[in-house]
């Protein structure tokens, strides 16, 4: 039977059994679709990448959840890369990747890998405060009480995410999500996940704390999330945080909740927004590829 080679990769850390790990299959030309959401679910990883050769580009990625395809994953892309560069496969420099939104630039540098997202888009929601602190589990007075200067919106540079402002850390590790409301939140708005993120961080050198709850894509809290860190990037220059000066480079710290901490690092400051981070190897080895779905109908 056929096997392929399939690894367990942590991104957004140097410490392995950290960070967010993404399942990652490095040669993954002709396998179906049905095969790939196999080895997804049996992975199960909030996201498995799998390395295809490309035509327009130095290879194609598809991001498998355990429950379906996305259209794009900033922790698989960085966990993938850092990969490729342990192996000797890439070299420092700019790579670039066939992705379901299009061609992007993959950046290796030192160990870091800088992941440049799609346009962004940036849109104000008119959501009443007490529906979605109902849906996060929280008091709505933390969410209107820094309402005034960061409005909810949905954010995207690839993903569409709901954006959350939280006033304190406190009101962030508090959060008990209803799973059910956030799904359907989520699908009304058209989104993948709500990201909820307070100012009030755990680290120093930390721009913001931030959580990620994606049900509907069958990633009830991703850990450490890097295109919902370039959204919520995007919407910070949007409503011109730090009175329109964002830094250079922003540390987002995430994942502490669930025994899983990770930073992601953001450059949002023009077009278009990069993430970047560094990963680790935690899991090598082979899984079993499963006979492709052949469609028959199975008639009573």
């Amino acid at each position: 039977m056929e096997t392929r080679r399939a690894l367990l990769v942590d991104a957004f850390t140097s410490e392995p059994l950290t960070g967010n790990p993404a399942g990652l299959v490095p040669d993954a030309d002709g396998l179906a679709d049905d095969q790939m959401q196999a080895i997804a679910r049996e992975l199960n990883a909030s996201e498995t990448a799998f390395l295809r050769e490309s035509d327009d580009a130095d290879r194609r990625i598809r991001y498998f959840t355990p429950t379906q395809e996305v259209e794009l994953c900033g922790h698989a892309t960085v966990a993938s890369h850092a990969w490729l560069a342990e192996e000797g496969a890439i070299d420092d420099g700019t790579h670039t990747l066939e992705t379901n939104v299009g061609v992007l630039d993959v950046e290796v540098d030192d160990g870091t890998v800088w992941m440049t997202q799609d346009d962004a888009t940036v849109e104000e929601v008119d959501l009443d405060y007490e529906r979605v602190a109902a849906a996060l589990g929280a008091d709505h007075a933390t969410l209107e009480d820094v309402g005034a200067d960061m409005p909810l919106a949905t954010a995207s540079t690839g993903l569409g995410f709901l954006v959350v402002p939280v006033n304190f850390l406190e009101a962030i590790s508090g959060l008990d999500p209803d799973l059910g409301a956030i799904a359907e939140l989520t699908e009304e708005l058209g989104v993948t996940g709500v990201y909820a993120f307070s100012f009030d961080a755990l680290e120093g050198d930390s721009t913001l704390h931030g959580r990620m709850f994606a049900p509907a894509a069958g990633v009830d809290e991703d850990p450490v999330t890097g295109t919902a860190s370039g959204a919520v990037g995007a919407y910070l220059r949007e409503v011109r945080a730090f009175d329109g000066e964002l830094p250079e480079e922003m540390v987002f710290e995430q994942g502490h909740f669930v025994d899983r901490p990770g930073r992601v690092l953001v450059r949002a400051q023009s077009e278009p927004v990069s993430v970047g981070g560094r990963a680790v190897t935690a899991l090598d080895g082979s899984v079993v590829i499963p006979e492709p779905d052949d469609d028959e109908i199975i008639e009573a």
